[in-house]
């Protein structure tokens, strides 16, 4: 029977409908990895004059800037969604107030947006780093975020394949340094207060992710620093959550990234379907001034298509219950 899931963190309601998964056209694999051509590739270590100059890079031999010797490199996007400078965030003209309102609101979209190479080797996804270099990749999204402290809310983005929105096929990371905070946060920063509130002060998250390892039907692998779980209502086939064992409300803070768990998972996921997946990743990290939150990582494969139900309704349609999902990751030999 079909059930409808209410997401704890988001409010969202996701619709896990696992007969589904028996209809023509139900099962799961990923194509094969769009291949990189070293000759035109912009992200391999001596290609530094292809991109714009850097902005940030780890150099562990002090290398100079735009030049060979560095593991991770940041350099402004080509093709920038946001750029320059600006006032206060723009208001929404019917959120508040009386009389009629500007039914055509708009401001400059002023901020910063980035590109971090996550490693000079030439590889399609993240999951064929080394533990090191993943680490060393996620260390420098953290200093992005805090470099960018100005920000109203810095989002951190891994795309990966064509069809996860990726132009390039070369491992890499976008920062969006952006002048707002997103409808989708402000969300969860209320649900992290409501509980906080609701419990005389606990953590959303830090009680979540204590009630599925008591039941373990939606663990998929505990590491030293981070657990990784297929969220209750999983958005989409084999969705998994990387949450650090304790919590901590900003991503950019000293601590633990999960890095070793994180891999773990895409190479169990790698294992399931044949090969590297289509996914869109993401850090949710605290916006400016929450007190209660915690940070996490959140893996989106994209092996189905939104259709009418998702993009009309904003109700996700999941033919992979989640607890399916996660037996088939923890039963996986990583890749």
């Amino acid at each position: 029977m079909p059930e409808v899931r209410i997401d704890p963190l988001t409010g969202l309601k996701t619709i896990v409908a696992g007969e589904r998964a028996n209809r023509p056209g139900g099962g799961f694999s990923a194509p094969p990895a769009e291949p990189i051509d070293p000759e035109t590739d912009p992200f391999l270590e001596g290609h530094e004059d292809r991109t714009p100059p850097e902005v940030d890079a780890t150099r562990p031999d002090g290398s100079a800037p735009d030049t060979p010797g560095w593991t991770v490199r940041v350099v402004p996007n080509l093709y920038p969604a946001l750029g320059g400078e600006g006032e206060d965030e723009l208001a929404d003209p019917l959120a508040s107030g009386r009389g009629e309102p500007e039914l055509f609101a708009s401001a400059p979209a002023v901020g910063a947006h980035e590109v971090v190479v996550n490693s000079p080797l030439p590889v399609t996804s993240i999951s064929a780093l080394p533990e090191e270099q993943a680490g060393a990749a996620m260390d420098m999204w953290r200093k992005r975020i805090r470099t960018h402290a100005d920000a109203r809310y810095v989002h951190v983005i891994v795309n990966e394949q064509r069809t996860g929105g990726a132009s390039l096929p070369h491992t890499h990371s976008q920062v969006y340094g952006l002048p707002f905070v997103p409808a989708a946060v402000a969300r969860e920063r209320e649900r992290f207060t409501a509980y906080a509130e609701r419990t005389q002060g606990r953590n959303l998250l830090e009680d979540l992710l204590q009630q599925e390892v008591r039941g373990r039907d939606r663990i998929v692998a505990v590491g030293e620093d981070a657990v990784a779980i297929c969220p209750w209502a999983s958005r989409v086939p084999f969705q998994v959550q990387v949450i650090p064992r304790r919590p901590r409300a900003r991503f950019e803070d000293e601590g633990p990234v999960g890095a070793g768990v994180l891999l773990d998972v895409l190479c169990r996921l790698e294992a399931v379907l044949g090969g590297p997946s289509p996914l869109n990743m993401w850090v949710r990290t605290a916006p400016r001034g929450a007190e209660w939150f915690c940070w996490r990582i959140d893996v989106m494969p994209r092996l189905t298509y939104l259709a009418g139900l998702e993009m009309g309704a904003g109700v996700n349609l999941n033919i992979l219950p989640p607890e399916r999902a996660a037996q088939l990751l923890r039963d996986a030999a990583p890749a």
